[in-house]
């Protein structure tokens, strides 16, 4: 199998279509581009006929397994899409992608379409099975770290010349949201023919259309940077995000760092965060919190989550966007004076 991002499938599909393309991830202009992309290159190959299918409880497998008989003479070539559920597939879909790998030839061009991919599935047999002769793209938004350089390797195919500053600026309007950050670029190359984008020229032509989950936001929190808290809290109170919960998924967090603070001074962090079940990929921003955060401060937290909960029982409609500012701002290590809650 070719593990692939979408702006490396253009030059893979220029050496030749394999047999099956497994599209997966939550990022729409990535999907849609990828797939695109791949329905092009097939029609280029003569693929003349395509099918879509979703996969349900109802899905007719029949009528998929009659796509992939052997054709005749004069029949033409076709491309097949499969749209996996959320959650992937059940036993029984499992089971017919098995037995539909079985029936694929060169006339016919297998494309999946599913959502994040996650372990279970790598290891189920019907992944297995496809692999041998498949493209995997990983279509998931790019994260804040990885996202310069998808800027600068979308501007560079448009023939754009964008400064640190600029790249730096349209990273932080457009993250989370690829197809706004695409419609800028695009719109930036029309304003400016020369494709010379400097950061005064960014900055007259964009606006702020980020999109962030909770989760985003906390972990900013956890790496202790104040300003991109601050940013992405306004783009949630924007979004009309509910404050419960973001107060429910700071909650368990908080009260872990605690109980981490407590006892590490007993047994080494990795073993406690092995007794938690701690994610690998949670652990470093959660060590950074702890050499950040004193205990005095985490209860401090605790104690003003706790006030705003009470404060939204009371009151549901109050707004409590001024109290998750500050709540911010201690956990960045902005020090707030006892008497403030």
């Amino acid at each position: 199998m070719i593990r692939l991002y979408p702006e490396q499938l253009a030059a893979q599909l220029n050496e030749g279509l394999r047999g099956c393309y497994l599209v997966f991830g939550s990022d729409p202009l990535l999907l849609q581009e990828s797939l695109d992309s791949i329905r092009l290159a097939a029609q280029q190959q003569e693929f003349s006929e395509h099918f879509t299918f979703t996969l349900d409880a109802h899905t007719d497998w029949d009528a998929i397994f009659g796509t992939c008989q052997a054709l005749s003479l004069f029949a033409s070539r076709q491309s097949l899409l499969l749209i996996l559920p959320e959650n992937g597939p059940n036993a029984a879909m499992s089971d017919n992608l098995v037995k539909l790998s079985a029936l694929l030839h060169s006339d016919i061009l297998l494309i999946l379409r599913g959502h994040k991919l996650t372990k279970a599935q790598e290891n189920s047999p019907w992944f297995k099975t496809l692999a041998q002769d498949s493209v995997y793209i990983n279509c998931l938004t790019p994260e804040q770290a990885q996202l310069p350089r998808w800027v600068a390797q979308r501007a560079k195919t448009m023939k754009l010349m964008l400064d640190e500053q600029a790249t730096q600026l349209l990273c932080y309007c457009y993250e989370g949201n690829l197809l706004a950050l695409s419609q800028a670029l695009e719109r930036l190359a029309l304003l400016y023919p020369d494709g010379k984008l400097t950061l005064p020229r960014v900055e007259d032509a964009v606006n702020d259309a980020a999109h962030f989950t909770p989760f985003h936001w906390l972990d900013a929190l956890l790496a202790g940077k104040g300003r991109r808290a601050w940013h992405i809290l306004q783009q949630l109170k924007q979004e009309d995000c509910e404050p419960v919960i973001l107060l429910r998924t700071l909650q368990r967090e908080l009260l872990l760092l605690l109980t981490l603070k407590r006892r590490q001074q007993h047994a080494p962090l990795r073993t406690l965060f092995d007794q938690h079940k701690v994610w690998q990929n949670r652990r470093e921003l959660l060590t950074q919190a702890l050499q950040r955060l004193s205990p005095q401060q985490l209860q401090q937290a605790i104690r003003l989550l706790t006030q705003l909960e009470i404060t939204l029982k009371q009151d549901y409609g109050q707004s409590v966007w001024p109290e998750l500012e500050s709540l911010a701002m201690l956990l960045c290590g902005k020090a707030l004076p006892e008497t403030f809650i």
